[in-house]
C-alpha cells in the first residue's frame, strides 16, 4: 500500500523484505497476549511444527536425543491460504467469547509466546511437548520450542470451552490440541513425555531477559566518508545539464515508478482504498466511520551510512511527513531495524546511533514506537548492508473525503514551497546517479520543525485550503515538482527568484522539512498565514498549467521538459532496466 523499493549494490547478498501490517479492531473487543487464570488450558492451534527457522546449535547433552550434531537453520515457508484459515478460526472463536488470551508464535516460536504470555500475566505455564503436532520426524524439545514454523497460535481457554474451541478449528481444517495449562508459580516448565526438559522463571526469558551492552565505536573511516569537496563536483550550469540530470533522476530505481511491482498485488483492500500506491501515503477507509488510515514507509539507507543518527531521524520524519501530506495526523511508528554483524563495534555503533535517532525523532513528532523487529548479521563475505532502520508510520484522517494527494489538480492554482532550500548535496541521489559519489553528510533535520510542519499540513487540509501536497525528498525540488505533474498531466511554471547557491543544490538538493503544495489563488493568503504562524517559511514559487514543467532561477531557465516526457521516463524506467538486465 504505502511502501517503497530502495535499490543499492549493498543488498545484493542480503535482500531485505520488511512488511508492515495494520488492522482495525473495536476497542471493547481487544484480546491480549496474557496467560491468565490458574488452571486454564493452553491450546496450540494452526499448522504442524517443523524445523523451520531453527538456528545452529550443538547439543550439550544427549539426554533427550542421540543426535548431538550441529543443526543447520531451515527456511521458514509461509502458506497464505492456511494463514487465512487460521485468522478466520481465531476471529470466530473470539466472537463467541471462547478465548482468554492469544498470541502468535513468531520469533523463537513456543519459547517466546509461552514465556511472554506468562510474563505479562505474572503467572506460569506448563507445557507437554509430546502433544505438539509435528510434521518432521525425530524432533527434540529444543527444536520444538524454537521452531518458527508459520501459521501457529497459542491460546488460553477455560476448561469448559475447550471442546467448542477445538471444534471451530477442526471446521477450518486446522489442528487444535491441548499442550499445557496455566500455573501460578511464575515458572515456564517444559515436559517431554512426562519428563522435565526445561524449567525457568518465565520472566527470565521475557520481561527480565538479559541485556547486552556490546562495545561500539565510530568507524575510523567515517571522517573520510563524510568529507565532500563540492568544488570538485561540476555544477549543472545550463538548461541541457539540468534537463539531463532530471532525466537521470526520474529513471533512478530509487525514484522511478514502482507500479510494475504494486500493480501485481491486491492493493484495493476490500474496496476500502481511497489513495492507491504512488502518492506520498496510501489511504484506506475505516468502514462505518468518516475516518481513514494513512500509511507510509521510508528509509534512506545512504543517509544512515553517512550518519546513522540523522539518517534514522530522517526516516521517521519523512514517513510522518508523507502521512501528513495526505492530510492525516501521524500517530504511531513501527520499525524494522536491519543491520550487519553487531559483534563488530563499528556496526554496533551504527545500531546504537540509529536507535537514538529514532527515539529523538519520535519524541519530537509525538509518534511512539508501538511495534517492530530487528534483523542482524546481514552480511555476505564480510560485507554488511548499509544500516537500514526502516520506518512505517500510520496516521488518522478524520474525514476520509479530504484525503489529499501529491498531484496538481487543475490549471491556475498557486504553487508554494514550505521550508527553505539549503545548499546540501551530501548523500543525495543526484550525487550518486550523476556523479557516482556517496559522500558527505545527509541534510540536517530539526524534528521539532517537522512536527510544526505536520500540524500545519493537517490544519490546512482540515480547512479545505489545499489542492495537493508533496514532500521534497530523493531528487529534491525538481523531482518533487515533476512528480506533482504526473496525476492529471498538468504542468507548472516555477520561478525560484534570485538565489545564491549552486544550481544543482537548488534543484536536486534534498533539504529536509520541505513540502511543495498547490492551492486556489484565493486561498493563498490564508495558507501563508497559517504556515507562518507555525514558525515555518513559505513562498509562492509558481502556478500550475500547460503541458510542460519549467523551472527558472536568477533569470535563467534551468528545467524545461514536457510533462509527458518526464512521466514516460518515470513510468518505464524500472521495467526497462529489468528487461535489459541493467544494474539497479
Amino acid at each position: 500500500m504505502g511502501g517503497e523499493i530502495y535499490c543499492h549494490p549493498c543488498y545484493a547478498g542480503n535482500i531485505l523484505v520488511n512488511v508492515f501490517n495494520v488492522g482495525i479492531v473495536k476497542k471493547d473487543k481487544i484480546f491480549y497476549g496474557k496467560a491468565t487464570g490458574n488452571g486454564n488450558l493452553i491450546i496450540y492451534a494452526g499448522s504442524k511444527t517443523g524445523k523451520d527457522g531453527i538456528h545452529g546449535v550443538t547439543m550439550a547433552s544427549e539426554e533427550f536425543t542421540d543426535d548431538a550434531q550441529q543443526k543447520k537453520p531451515n527456511v521458514q515457508i509461509g502458506d497464505p491460504f492456511t494463514e487465512k484459515l487460521l485468522l478466520e478460526a481465531c476471529l470466530e472463536a473470539m466472537d463467541k467469547g471462547l478465548i482468554v488470551g492469544i498470541q502468535d508464535m513468531g520469533g523463537a516460536g513456543l519459547t517466546s509466546s509461552s514465556s511472554e504470555m506468562a510474563g505479562r500475566a505474572e503467572t506460569g505455564i506448563e507445557l507437554e511437548l509430546s502433544n505438539v503436532p509435528l510434521r518432521a520426524e525425530g524432533m527434540i524439545p529444543y527444536e520444538i520450542m524454537l521452531s518458527e514454523s508459520q501459521e501457529r497460535m497459542l491460546l488460553v481457554v477455560e476448561k469448559e470451552n475447550k471442546d467448542a474451541l477445538i471444534d471451530i478449528f477442526k471446521k477450518w481444517d486446522l489442528d487444535a490440541v491441548v499442550v499445557g495449562k496455566v500455573g501460578g508459580d511464575g515458572f515456564l516448565r517444559v515436559n517431554w513425555h512426562g519428563r522435565t526438559a526445561a524449567e525457568i522463571p518465565a520472566t527470565k526469558i521475557s520481561t527480565d531477559a538479559p541485556l547486552y551492552d556490546r562495545p561500539y565505536k565510530r568507524p575510523d573511516s567515517q571522517d573520510e566518508l563524510n568529507a565532500l569537496d563540492l568544488s570538485k563536483i561540476p555544477d549543472t550550469v545550463n538548461l541541457s545539464d539540468c534537463n539531463d540530470a532530471l532525466r537521470k533522476l526520474l529513471s533512478s530505481p530509487a525514484i522511478a515508478s514502482k507500479e510494475l511491482v504494486w500493480q501485481q498485488y491486491d492493493h484495493m483492500v476490500r474496496t476500502d482504498t481511497i489513495v492507491k500506491p504512488g502518492s506520498d501515503a496510501a489511504v484506506v477507509r475505516v468502514k462505518g466511520t468518516k475516518k481513514a488510515l494513512a500509511m507510509s514507509v521510508d528509509c534512506n539507507s545512504r543517509y544512515c551510512r553517512l550518519d546513522p543518527y540523522v539518517g534514522a531521524m530522517t526516516a521517521v520524519c519523512e514517513a510522518a511527513r508523507n502521512v501528513a501530506c495526505s492530510g492525516a495526523r501521524p500517530l504511531a511508528v513501527t520499525d524494522n531495524l536491519n543491520f550487519g554483524n553487531p559483534e563488530k563495534p563499528e556496526v554496533m555503533w551504527q545500531f546504537v546511533r540509529a536507535i537514538e535517532g529514532i527515539k529523538d525523532a519520535c519524541l519530537a513528532v509525538h509518534t511512539p514506537v508501538i511495534s517492530g523487529n530487528v534483523s542482524l548479521y546481514n552480511e555476505t563475505k564480510g560485507e554488511a548492508i548499509f544500516p537500514t532502520p526502516t520506518i512505517a508510520v500510520v496516521g488518522i484522517l478524520e474525514d476520509a473525503e479530504r484525503a489529499l494527494t501529491q498531484w496538481f489538480k487543475r490549471a491556475g492554482d498557486v504553487v508554494m514551497l514550505i521550508g527553505q532550500t539549503k545548499e546540501e548535496l551530501g548523500g543525495s541521489e543526484y550525487l550518486y546517479v550523476c556523479h557516482a559519489t556517496e559522500r558527505g553528510l545527509p541534510p540536517a533535520i530539526d524534528p521539532a520543525m517537522e512536527h510544526a510542519l505536520h500540524n500545519a499540513l493537517v490544519t490546512l487540509n482540515d480547512r479545505g485550503l489545499l489542492q495537493s501536497a508533496h514532500d521534497c525528498s530523493e531528487g529534491g525540488l525538481a523531482v518533487a515538482a515533476a512528480e506533482s505533474t504526473f496525476g492529471a498531466l498538468i504542468g507548472a511554471e516555477i520561478s525560484l527568484g534570485a538565489v545564491s547557491m549552486r544550481a544543482d543544490a537548488l534543484l536536486f538538493g534534498e533539504t529536509a522539512t520541505r513540502v511543495l503544495i498547490s492551492a486556489a489563488s484565493e486561498n493563498a493568503a490564508e495558507v501563508e498565514a497559517i504556515v507562518r504562524a507555525a514558525g515555518l517559511h513559505i513562498a509562492q514559487v509558481g502556478i500550475t498549467g500547460g503541458d510542460s514543467l519549467r523551472i527558472r532561477a536568477n533569470g535563467e531557465t534551468l528545467i524545461e521538459m514536457p510533462v509527458s516526457s518526464c512521466k514516460s521516463i518515470y513510468d518505464t524506467s524500472l521495467e526497462r532496466r529489468l528487461n535489459q538486465n541493467e544494474h539497479l
